[in-house]
């Protein structure tokens, strides 16, 4: 149900970078049984006084009938299983009521806001918030929250939903403040409990309760995007090249000890003289080309020191 904003940024030109606004997502519960009971109320009231004044039916009885079912159906309302109904009386609350059925005085009593108990989904953004860093970010997150205290979200705040989602959505850029760019990415989590602290506190005085905080994408400039990418590629090659010097490091330290044991030992010379030419003839089927000085080492004589 999220809609999608163009961004603002100077990358704007290179497409769309898409932001679910800040919304309540729709509720999609239907309420016709209690419109049908409304006018099943509304019919009973009507027949009850059409039928005590049939007698001097005229067009002054049909109205006084249909004020006897509006009456009626006024005074006798039903409320679905997850719903708490406010009832002011002369403008004064006076009691939260429901489920089910309910009475309300005529004239005396009206329901001024029927309250939803069931955990509710809420879709909000922080767009262009700033990082430690002075990085803008858009924040895409979603709320799962819920009314525990029906008369405290009527009285203490004027339209509770719009203040939930205000608070989580300034709640955002605080905790996206105190944080660096590479450390958002890193800590999803800990924002989202940190969030989750912060809304609590705050929504339990207008009886509301904040289950969670989920955060569901984080999206920096484009050219932004571009920098730490070469970043990165320049940080991944810096460690290639500094894995490969200390290979080298360590092949040349081992070439130093074979190096002194071919200087002490100089039959461990030429034996290994004698590996490398066996190797380079065994898979080749060319002709091997060596210096005649090779061939002594193939003396039996000449290897033993005879």
């Amino acid at each position: 149900m999220g809609l999608f904003k163009r961004s603002k940024n100077e990358g704007e030109s290179e497409g769309f970078r898409k932001v679910a606004e800040t919304e309540l997502e729709a509720n999609d519960a239907s309420r016709g049984g209690v419109y049908l009971f409304f006018l099943a109320m509304f019919a009973l009231g009507f027949l009850l006084v059409f039928a005590v004044t049939f007698a001097w039916v005229s067009p002054l009885t049909i109205a006084v009938s249909a004020v006897g079912g509006f009456v009626l159906a006024t005074s006798v309302r039903v409320a679905p299983h997850w719903e708490r109904v406010a009832i002011l009386r002369f403008g004064k609350f006076n009691r939260i009521a429901g489920p089910g059925l309910y009475c309300c005085i005529p004239f005396a009593e009206y329901a001024a806001i029927h309250v939803d108990q069931r955990i509710t989904t809420a879709s909000f953004s922080a767009e262009a918030a700033l990082t430690a860093d002075l990085v803008p970010v858009d924040v895409d997150a979603i709320l799962f929250w819920m009314v525990w205290d029906a008369e405290k979200a009527c009285l203490e705040v004027e339209n509770y939903p719009k203040a939930v989602l205000r608070s989580a959505q300034t709640a955002m850029r605080d905790v996206i403040g105190q944080l660096n760019l590479a450390d958002i990415s890193m800590r999803r989590k800990q924002i989202d409990r940190d969030l989750e602290e912060m809304l609590g506190k705050k929504c339990e005085q207008w009886g509301v309760t904040v289950m969670s905080v989920e955060i569901r994408d984080i999206m920096i400039p484009c050219e932004l995007q571009d920098a730490l990418s070469k970043e990165a590629q320049a940080e991944r090659e810096r460690n290639a090249r500094i894995i490969l010097a200390e290979v080298e490091k360590d092949i040349s330290e081992m070439f130093v000890e074979a190096a002194e044991v071919y200087d002490r030992n100089p039959r461990a010379m030429k034996l290994r003289a004698m590996n490398l030419a066996y190797e380079g003839a065994k898979d080749s089927k060319g002709i091997l080309l060596a210096p005649s000085s090779l061939a002594d080492g193939f003396d039996v004589r000449i290897a033993s020191g005879e």
